[in-house]
């Protein structure tokens, strides 16, 4: 039972579990955000929904409401999501710069000695 004590109570599972929570719920709220940007999008071009548009008989509608809804889902998420996380990310959790981890350091240093003795 501790081993599954542990693995339930670890951080990274609790984690994926409200990630996974969140997404679902922000899910709604992604895709409520590009179905009123399609609807402006078709507002602009006087149709609601490319699903019939078809130029010379090649039914291009479906792929071209596609596409605007993938671009319009990567601005939402990447504007929304990605851009003020990174931007708290940087503010409150600075990366610190990388050195020689300890290990490394005292190896270079017995080396140094090593060589200032000759051997």
């Amino acid at each position: 039972m501790t081993g599954f004590k542990n693995f339930i109570m670890k951080g990274n599972l609790v984690e994926l579990a409200v990630a996974f929570i969140m997404a679902t719920a922000f899910a709604a709220v992604v895709t409520a955000t590009v179905a009123l940007l399609m609807d402006l999008v078709g507002k602009i071009g006087d149709q609601p929904d490319f699903s019939n548009y078809a130029p010379g008989g090649v039914s291009v509608g479906a792929w071209l409401t596609a596409v605007i809804s993938f671009l319009i889902l990567a601005a939402v998420v990447y504007f929304a999501i990605v851009l003020p996380y990174t931007k708290v990310q940087d503010r409150y959790f600075p990366k610190s710069e990388e050195g020689t981890p300890q290990d490394i350091a005292l190896l270079e240093e017995i080396r140094d000695l090593l060589k200032t003795r000759g051997v």
